[in-house]
């Protein structure tokens, strides 16, 4: 068997690199590094009916907020985020990092592609139709708040 290996996709102060996709586990699984710049995350809140996220804190702390509660992943750390609870990440005041681990392994890298050609397209803040739609297409349900 191959070893594979992916290139990371940069999300201005984001980098998801993944280790595992779907291919590779059979379906099972896909599993991702998550590097995340100081102060920065993924403010827009949403939902996932299709597969549980679990998080492992590997540098710095992140604070997910789950279905309101402000929950800190720091080193060590594992968080489950199950189907259908609404969440969002920021970093705190260092650079932070963690996995990403979905299961089953229907979230993969074509997802944050696309975030990134979204983001790429932008003079200024990405549209927010135009990544809503993404994220619907993945599996995504954003929340408006």
């Amino acid at each position: 068997m191959a070893v594979k290996t992916f290139d990371p996709i940069d999300l201005g102060p984001i980098t998801i690199t993944f280790s595992v996709d779907a291919e590779m586990s059979n379906g099972s699984a896909t599993v991702s590094r998550c590097d995340v710049v100081a102060g920065a995350g993924i403010p827009v809140a949403h939902s996932h009916d299709g597969f549980e996220e679990t998080i492992y804190g590997l540098e710095g702390v992140t604070t997910f907020t789950v279905d309101g509660e402000a929950i800190e992943v720091g080193p060590g750390a594992t968080l489950c985020i199950k189907r259908g609870q609404v969440h969002m990440f920021m970093a705190g005041d260092a650079d932070a990092s963690f996995l990403a681990i979905a299961t089953p392994g229907v979230f993969g890298p074509d997802y944050f592609l696309e975030i990134a050609e979204v983001i790429a397209a932008a003079d200024g803040p990405p549209d927010p139709q135009a990544m809503a739609a993404v994220m619907l297409r993945h599996g995504l349900t954003p929340v408006r708040s």
